[in-house]
């Protein structure tokens, strides 16, 4: 019986070791070709992008046409790409329509911030509805991680991120930190529920001793 020749496994995923290198010509180990077709691709963007037309749209994906530019940079500040609804800004504390903050310094948004970058200092309003306020408020903006759970904890509608803006470039850490003079800015904000709370003052009434009740025959 003729015996089959022995066939020698080959893995595909192994690296090629010195004997694969003695196959290749000078050229291929030098790797001309692949940096010549490299150097064409580069000067093919760069003849476009120098020649072609900008197109204003900043989304790469939606520029249609022959020649048009694929460039995406924006000429910031003079072109700005408007975020979407859902962008979070930075943060701001609501007002009242008396101008002060809808916060009640109830610490629950410093509690539900993961990178602990909110600081509240709590006073006593002396004869209000509401029974605090903050004196002081203060967010480092650099400590935040944007996940916006201090607008979902705050229970009054205190805080928002709705400025559509971005945190601005600081030369130093405690320029970063925005204060309670500083946040405090937008539209006012009034809910219903705002009528007993914020606007009149909780009293409690008590009826007149000396009241007869009415329907009385003397």
């Amino acid at each position: 019986m003729a015996q089959l020749p022995e066939t020698t496994s080959h893995d595909e995923r192994r690296s090629p070791g010195p004997e694969a290198a003695g196959e290749l010509s000078f050229g291929e180990r030098l790797y001309l070709r692949e940096a010549i077709k490299g150097m064409g691709v580069i000067a093919r963007h760069f003849v476009r992008n120098l020649l072609g037309y900008r197109d204003p749209n900043p989304e790469v994906l939606d520029r249609r046409g022959k020649g048009v530019n694929l460039v995406t940079t924006i000429n910031y500040p003079e072109e700005r790409k408007p975020y979407p609804p859902g962008y979070r800004g930075m943060h701001r504390l609501v007002p009242r329509l008396d101008g002060r903050p809808r916060c009640v310094a109830c610490y629950m948004c410093a509690t539900a911030c993961p990178a602990q970058c909110i600081y509240i200092e709590a006073g006593e309003y002396d004869a209000e509805a509401i029974e605090k306020y903050p004196v002081r408020f203060e967010i480092d903006e650099l400590r935040c991680i944007v996940c916006g759970f201090c607008v979902e904890a705050c229970p009054k509608d205190a805080i928002r991120m709705d400025t559509g803006t971005h945190a601005p470039a600081v030369l130093s850490r405690p320029l970063a930190v925005f204060d309670k003079e500083a946040l405090l800015k937008g539209p006012p904000v009034e809910h219903s529920t705002d009528v007993l709370t914020y606007r009149v003052p909780l009293k409690t009434v008590a009826p007149p001793r000396d009241e007869e009740p009415s329907g009385s025959g003397h």
